[in-house]
């Protein structure tokens, strides 16, 4: 859920972007960087080993 104060306007391409990152880190062990849009790069988890990650996301 987000809350914005009733002087804040609101953004739908922000609402959706939010929306589309909860989704991903929600499906993939990945964070999204600030400012992130779909189809950009994302970052892998720390807790991820490196044979893991290789394993998971063979294409990079």
């Amino acid at each position: 859920m987000m809350t914005y104060p009733m002087t804040t306007g609101r953004n739908f391409n922000e609402i959706s972007r939010v929306i589309d990152s909860m989704q991903l880190t929600t499906k993939h062990k990945v964070a999204i960087p600030l400012n992130w849009q779909q189809d950009e790069d994302v970052n892998i988890f720390l807790s991820v080993s490196n044979e893991e990650a290789e394993r998971i996301y063979p294409v990079g």
